[in-house]
């Protein structure tokens, strides 16, 4: 097994991110059954909840097709493509997105455990039909991924779309317990759910007032979730500022008293 950075002009292969929320672990591993295919990668959380976690495209393109169990492809251009199977929920056929856009959520569709199955793969001919694609070894983040199942397995913390204000476009902040995240500043369209503990936001909005037992605010943070609900999108939803842990009502800082843009 290795792992290398590799040229970024390698057969112009675009910059493929670790296709997970900006400052999330994955550990990469493969096993025995992709044998002989070793260019195959399973991808399992750490420091979070696997099932239900937000699949973002490894770099821009449009869903190619769906197939089982759970995947889609998405045609990158110039020959390359990327494939993620077992997926819960998935973007539709001829979806246009840009590097970091939702694409999926991760499930356990035709496996025993909740994990995503990656692939990078290049099609020589040119014609870009996706017919004749040869699998290559993954590169993510200009590191090349040559792994053995029998390890060692690398833990990546994904840069996809790591953009903004604040420390690398997040503010980091304490969060007292787990919260549900919405569409837009209001309790009407639940997405998933941030767990209690250290989280990052991007922005913040004026919404609809929170109440609870430790008091209101008006404030709604925009993050990224932990736990996605089936059909549901956890990329960019809202959370109550009521639940930061440092502040009080209307308030809405970051761990350091910075307060937190407007979207």
């Amino acid at each position: 097994m290795s792992w290398a950075a590799a040229p970024a002009s390698a057969m112009a292969r675009p910059d493929f991110r670790l296709p997970f929320s900006c400052g999330q672990s994955w550990r990469l591993s493969t096993y025995t059954g992709h044998d002989p295919d070793d260019k195959k990668l399973d991808m399992f959380r750490t420091g979070g909840t696997t099932s239900g976690s937000a699949v973002l495209a490894s770099a821009a393109g449009t869903v190619h097709q769906w197939f089982d169990p759970g995947g889609v492809e998405i045609d990158h251009g110039n020959g390359w493509f990327t494939v993620y199977l077992h997926m819960s929920a998935r973007a539709g056929v001829g979806t246009h997105v840009a590097q970091g856009d939702w694409i999926g959520t991760v499930g356990s569709v035709g496996t025993g455990s909740a994990h995503l199955h990656y692939e990078q793969l290049y099609d020589s001919s040119g014609d870009g039909d996706g017919e004749t694609d040869e699998m290559v070894y993954p590169i993510i983040q200009g590191t090349e991924y040559r792994l053995s199942p029998a390890g060692p397995f690398p833990v990546v913390t994904s840069t996809n779309k790591c953009t903004g204000g604040g420390n690398g476009g997040k503010y980091w902040v304490d969060t007292f317990a787990d919260a549900t995240g919405y569409a837009q500043p209001n309790t009407s369209d639940p997405q998933g759910l941030l767990y209690k503990g250290t989280n990052y936001v991007f922005c913040k909005r004026l919404g609809d007032p929170f109440t609870g037992p430790e008091g209101h605010n008006h404030w709604w943070l925009k993050t990224d979730l932990d736990e996605v609900y089936p059909g549901k999108n956890g990329w960019g939803a809202y959370v109550s500022a009521y639940y930061l842990s440092r502040w009080g009502n209307d308030e809405a800082r970051d761990n350091s008293g910075t307060v937190i843009p407007d979207c």
